[in-house]
């Protein structure tokens, strides 16, 4: 049974960088303003972000901080190819934190929150630093299997912590919940949609689908794969469908004369639920939001975890499930040759499918929107 007030409640959230920290933060705005219409919800984000676009596009009100990351390319480097501008980004964070946070201080007095919750991001940190300075009861939703530095920080003094992954409670305190990572709701029930996928992205109904992912703005890993195989993926009985990103979609568009029929080839796919409903594997990068999704979805996955992240987050989430043997795994390093193959391999196995099914979909969460939206709810009511 869900729970709602009937007065009114005041949330601020604070996400963004990536969709991995904004789709979430959607999802619980969603659920919130599903209890009760007039509930007011504020998102706060990082100026020039893609958070600025995404959120106004969902129906909320967002506030930009000024507010960015380090840089943490290699030190020597910048210095001899970019000297100053490196050294003046990194020089301005301390200044942008302290900004952000005074910024932040004003805008949870203005708004008068009745909690403030991180999706993380850039702005997570001040936005949380300036709830826990005025007594506003705040919360964090960590997506990975290891947490960031800042949430291993500001976790042990907010008041709930939600996690999508077991065997967290060495980073944060008793007040730890273990829901799972919020996902869209139109991914919970797909198993009826396959029909009219197939039709909407003219796929083959008699061909299995490979779906691959990059996230939005691509991973060149995987594209190379596809683009040093194609010889292989024309004369195979399989389809593929796949997400280019948008970094990527011109410089294959260019060479869409080699690339067989076979084959579908997109900038970027919003119509997810029918991507996922069409395909029979699919292999993805191993984000966060990535991850929740696919356990839901519970079809076979091969995952090509980025080993551009920081703090290696992907590989973690990926052992993390391969732990369960809940998906397989290629290196990075390895895709380029191995992936298009193996992942054909893999759809000739019906066993090995059938397994991964089984094992991916017993870590599936697909109530975990709700049941943070809940906990939320029974704090600001006490």
């Amino acid at each position: 049974m869900t729970k709602s007030f009937k007065e009114k409640i005041k949330v601020i959230i604070s996400c963004g960088g990536t969709g991995g920290h904004i789709y979430p933060a959607i999802a619980v705005a969603n659920e919130i303003k599903k209890r009760n219409k007039m509930n007011e919800i504020l998102f706060i984000g990082s100026n020039e972000r893609m958070e600025m676009k995404i959120i106004p596009n969902h129906n909320f009100k967002i506030i930009g901080l000024w507010i960015s990351g380090i840089k943490r390319s290699s030190l020597w480097k910048n210095i001899i190819f970019f000297g100053i501008p490196f050294v003046l980004k990194n020089f301005l964070l301390p200044i942008k934190l302290v900004y952000s946070i005074i910024r932040s201080l004003f805008i949870i007095n203005s708004f008068k929150p009745d909690i403030v919750i991180g999706f993380g991001g850039y702005t997570t940190g001040p936005s949380l630093i300036a709830s826990i300075l005025t007594g506003t009861s705040s919360a964090i939703q960590e997506q990975n299997s290891y947490p960031g530095i800042t949430n291993r920080i500001l976790g042990k003094k907010v008041n709930l912590v939600f996690v999508a992954f077991e065997n967290l409670e060495r980073f944060f305190s008793k007040k730890l919940f273990c829901f799972g990572n919020p996902v869209r709701s139109n991914l919970l029930n797909i198993s009826k949609l396959k029909s009219d996928a197939i039709k909407f992205f003219g796929l083959n109904k008699n061909k299995k689908t490979l779906l691959l992912m990059g996230g939005s703005l691509g991973s060149k890993t995987i594209n190379d794969s596809v683009m040093n195989n194609l010889s292989i993926i024309k004369n195979s009985p399989f389809q593929i469908l796949w997400q280019t990103g948008k970094n990527y979609y011109d410089q294959i568009l260019s060479k869409k004369d080699l690339i067989p029929s076979n084959i579908i080839f997109l900038p970027f796919i919003r119509e997810m639920n029918y991507a996922y409903a069409s395909s029979d594997i699919i292999i993805s990068r191993a984000g966060a939001l990535a991850i929740s999704e696919l356990c839901v979805i519970g079809k076979p996955v091969v995952l090509v975890p980025s080993p551009n992240v920081v703090e290696d987050h992907q590989t973690k989430n990926a052992l993390y499930l391969k732990s369960a043997g809940a998906c397989e795994i290629i290196k990075d390093q390895n895709a380029r040759k191995d992936l298009i193959k193996k992942s054909f391999q893999l759809l000739n196995d019906k066993n090995k499918i059938k397994k991964l099914k089984k094992n991916i979909l017993l870590l599936s969460k697909p109530d975990a929107t709700k049941k943070i939206v809940d906990k939320l709810l029974d704090k600001i009511k006490r």
